[in-house]
């Protein structure tokens, strides 16, 4: 599939779900602008003390993710590629107080469309899987980056995405599944399933951890870590149970990935 196709059926889905999510309970606009933040406690033991770096944040939504970097006194960038979304950050940042810088433009123009290198290159939850060529986004990645500075990806992983639906207990999807995998969804938004929506359509494609791994290794970084983690951010599977903001398999079950982190150094020279 042309590389116009899945940009354009993927950027009206997006662009019909702004306002979707930033009325949802999932994303609390409301908590946010009260002093809330978005990040995971993982994500902010990983990446350490942001004060006075520049972090982009690249396919950052409307950017409550970004936002949240910037209320721990990062100097941030988000890129996105719905207009929608951007204008919608714009507003929020304006709204809580919040100096950012928020770019309309698609992921693998980054480089032009920012023109700036980075601390940190921070990509978030349910990104990679609008991605087509995963090598071109760790090229991407490394260019932004200053010499030190380091790439962290927060991921579902691609091992739960085999599974059905369900009980989450059998190998339904093929992990090395190559090419766009075409979706057509009417039961609105992961953020509210009761929406209505009109784009329904959406193109995904796979990465696997290795190819994720072998993407940034070639692009020139160097793994620091790897953690794969047990527990997911929303109802996966039907038998998950909530615990805090964490869903996780009932007790006495064999545990699974369900999420991943890792982080990336450009060497210095």
């Amino acid at each position: 599939m042309a590389d116009p196709d899945y940009l354009t059926i993927n950027k009206a889905l997006w662009d019909e779900r702004v306002p979707i999510h930033l009325a949802s309970d999932f994303y609390d606009l409301a908590g946010f602008k009260a002093g809330g933040q978005t990040l995971r406690d993982f994500e902010l033991a990983e990446v350490g003390d942001v004060t006075g770096r520049r972090l982009v944040h690249l396919q950052c939504h409307f950017g409550l993710d970004t936002l949240s970097w910037a209320r721990r006194g990062a100097h941030v960038t988000g890129l996105d590629f719905s207009e929608k979304a951007v204008e919608a950050a714009c507003r929020v940042a304006d709204e809580v107080g919040l100096q950012a810088r928020f770019v309309a433009a698609d992921v693998y123009d980054a480089v032009t469309a920012l023109g700036e290198t980075y601390d940190i290159v921070y990509t978030g939850l349910g990104a990679l899987c609008w991605l087509p060529d995963i090598d071109r986004w760790a090229r991407t990645a490394a260019a932004l980056l200053r010499p030190g500075g380091f790439a962290y990806l927060a991921e579902f992983h691609p091992f739960a995405g085999t599974l059905d639906d369900e009980e989450g207990r059998t190998v339904t999807f093929d992990y090395f599944a190559e090419g766009p995998q075409v979706w057509d969804d009417d039961a609105g938004s992961y953020a509210d399933p009761q929406a209505p929506v009109q784009h329904t359509r959406s193109i995904e494609f796979t990465h696997g951890l290795g190819e994720v791994v072998t993407a940034l290794t070639t692009a020139g970084l160097r793994i620091d870590f790897l953690h794969e983690h047990d527990y997911t951010l929303w109802q996966r599977f039907s038998v998950l149970e909530r615990h805090g903001i964490a869903y996780r398999l009932p007790e006495g079950r064999p545990r699974m990935p369900l999420m991943y982190s890792l982080r990336a150094t450009k060497p210095l020279a």
